[in-house]
C-alpha cells in the first residue's frame, strides 16, 4: 500500500512546505484536484452530493495543479505527484503533453496524470469545447499523452483520430520513463476507459463496499480487454470509512494500491503539518 496526501482546496502559499512535511513523514505521493473556474450558476447537478449542490464556495482556493506540482517538486526529492483528476477534455492534448513532459523531466520522473471528464456544462461552454464529445475526445487525448510521454525521450509522433489530427512532430524535453495516466470515474464508460487505456483508476470519495464492487468490475473489464496479464495497474482510492490499520489492510486485500488521505479531517484539532505527521505515526508506520 502506498499513501498519497490529498491537498484539495488548500491555499497555494502553504503547499511547498506541506510537501516537504509529507515527504519527511513517509507519504509516497501528493494528489491535486483540478478546477478551472467556479461558474456562479451551473445547469447540472453535482454528482457526488445527495442534494446535487457543490460542497465548496466560490472563493475556495483551486490552484492550477501543474503549477502547484512544479512548485512542490522543486522543494522535494522523492515524493511523487499526480492530478486527481485533470479535466482533460477542456484542454488541447498537445499543450497538456508539452506541460506534462516538461514536468516529468524537471521532477526526475515523479509525475503521474489522473484524468477525468468534468460534469459542468458551463466549463465546456466558456472554454469553447464540446461537452457532447468529451468522452471520445478524452480517449484520443490519453493516447496522445501516452505517445508523447512514452519514456523514450524526445521522438517523432503523429496522430490521426476523429477529433485530433497531426503529422509527425517532436516535443522536447520528454521523459526517459513513461508518465502513467490514471483514469477517474465510477460510471461504466469511465471504468471501461480505465480498463482499456489507463495505467490505473482513481476513485471519488466513497466507502469500502463500493470500492470493492468497483474494483471487481475493473478486474472483469481488464480481462475483457486482454489487459489482465500482469502489467502494473494502480488502484488509487479515497475511502470514507477507513480509520485504522485493519481497514486499510481490507482495502489492500480488495486490490487497492494507494490510499489518498486528508489527515486534518482525522485530526481536526491539529494544524495540517501536525496532522500529516500524526497520520504517519498512527497508520503508515504501523502498517
Amino acid at each position: 500500500m502506498r499513501w498519497s496526501l490529498s491537498v484539495a482546496m488548500l491555499a497555494p502559499t502553504g503547499l511547498a512546505e506541506l510537501a516537504r512535511v509529507a515527504e519527511d513523514a513517509g507519504f509516497d505521493a501528493i494528489a491535486l484536484p483540478d478546477s478551472v473556474f467556479y461558474p456562479e450558476t451551473v445547469s447540472a447537478a453535482y454528482p457526488y452530493t445527495s442534494d446535487g449542490k457543490r460542497m465548496w464556495a466560490a472563493e475556495t482556493p483551486m490552484p492550477d495543479p501543474f503549477i502547484a506540482m512544479t512548485a512542490m517538486a522543486a522543494v522535494t526529492r522523492r515524493i511523487r505527484f499526480a492530478t486527481g483528476v485533470l479535466k482533460l477534455p477542456l484542454r488541447d492534448p498537445l499543450l497538456v503533453a508539452k506541460q506534462v513532459a516538461t514536468m516529468a523531466v524537471l521532477s526526475g520522473n515523479r509525475v503521474g496524470i489522473g484524468v477525468g471528464l468534468s460534469w459542468i456544462p458551463e466549463e465546456f461552454a466558456f472554454t469553447r469545447t464540446d461537452m457532447r464529445t468529451r468522452g471520445a475526445r478524452t480517449d484520443e487525448a490519453i493516447e496522445i499523452l501516452k505517445a508523447v510521454c512514452a519514456g523514450r525521450g524526445p521522438e517523432w509522433v503523429e496522430y490521426h483520430g476523429t477529433y485530433y489530427d497531426f503529422d509527425r512532430l517532436m516535443i522536447s524535453p520528454a521523459p526517459d520513463e513513461p508518465v502513467p495516466v490514471y483514469v477517474g470515474g465510477h460510471s461504466e464508460p469511465g471504468l471501461r476507459r480505465a480498463a482499456r487505456l489507463g495505467d490505473g483508476w482513481i476513485s471519488v470519495n466513497t466507502d469500502t463496499a463500493t470500492l470493492t464492487t468497483t474494483i471487481q468490475r475493473l478486474d472483469a473489464l481488464r480481462a475483457e480487454y486482454g489487459r489482465d496479464g500482469g502489467d502494473p495497474f494502480e488502484i488509487s482510492v479515497a475511502p470514507t470509512d477507513a480509520s485504522d490499520v485493519d481497514d486499510y489492510r481490507t482495502l489492500e486485500d480488495a486490490g487497492v494500491t494507494e490510499c489518498r488521505i486528508t489527515p486534518w479531517r482525522r485530526y481536526p484539532a491539529s494544524d495540517r503539518a501536525d496532522a500529516v505527521r500524526r497520520f504517519a505515526d498512527d497508520v503508515i508506520a504501523r502498517y
